[in-house]
């Protein structure tokens, strides 16, 4: 099986790669289109602002190839909003293979943004992607914009109202936590997407 990460400039591309290892994956780091196109399952990793994200994937020639993509993708933080149809952040289009508009957390007394930290997961529709996921399994979140619960989510988090923390649409998926940081429960998530 070959898997390749999608090298859209994001800083958690390291710790992704080094959590496939442990599940006994060799992972390429690429940007390139034709490696992309041939893969059996690609990532698309990211940790930072959609704007520049976005622009990273235009810089590289790479919006309309993801959006053709016809394999399992899974795209992790950022990575996961950039599936989206827009961002708030930046006001940015993104790749719009999920019909949802990224929006971010309203600030308020005892509401801290980012979102970081330790939270729970809530399976909301049965996906082979959340295979063996408890009602009592927590992930790692750290972000300040969050996919709002529509018909492509099979897991929600609740930090003032629930949103999107796994979704699907399609052979599109996405985690808002970070597996990579997520212990057990992020290796088995990352398992089951191996293996779709």
């Amino acid at each position: 099986m070959s898997v390749v990460l999608v090298d859209a400039g994001g800083t958690n591309i390291g710790s992704v790669r080094y959590a496939l290892q442990r599940l006994g994956v060799e992972a390429a780091l690429t940007s390139d289109a034709a490696a992309i196109r041939a893969a059996d399952k690609v990532i698309l990793p990211g940790v930072g602002a959609a704007g520049p994200g976005m622009a990273r994937l235009r810089e590289l020639g790479l919006v309309e190839l993801m959006r053709s993509l016809t394999q399992p993708v899974l795209g992790v933080c950022l990575g996961m909003q950039l599936l989206c149809e827009r961002s708030e952040e930046g006001d940015t289009e993104c790749l719009g293979v999920v019909p949802a508009t990224v929006r971010r957390f309203v600030e308020r007394p005892g509401l801290r943004v980012p979102h970081m930290g330790w939270n729970r997961l809530r399976q909301q529709q049965e996906h082979p992607l959340l295979d063996g996921l408890g009602e009592q399994d927590w992930a790692y979140f750290v972000h300040s914009y969050a996919v709002p619960v529509g018909e492509y989510t099979l897991a929600t988090t609740d930090y003032d109202g629930d949103f999107a923390s796994v979704i699907a649409a399609g052979n599109f998926h996405g985690m808002q936590f970070h597996p990579e940081r997520s212990a057990r429960v992020g290796a088995r998530l990352l398992k089951n997407f191996l293996d779709l």
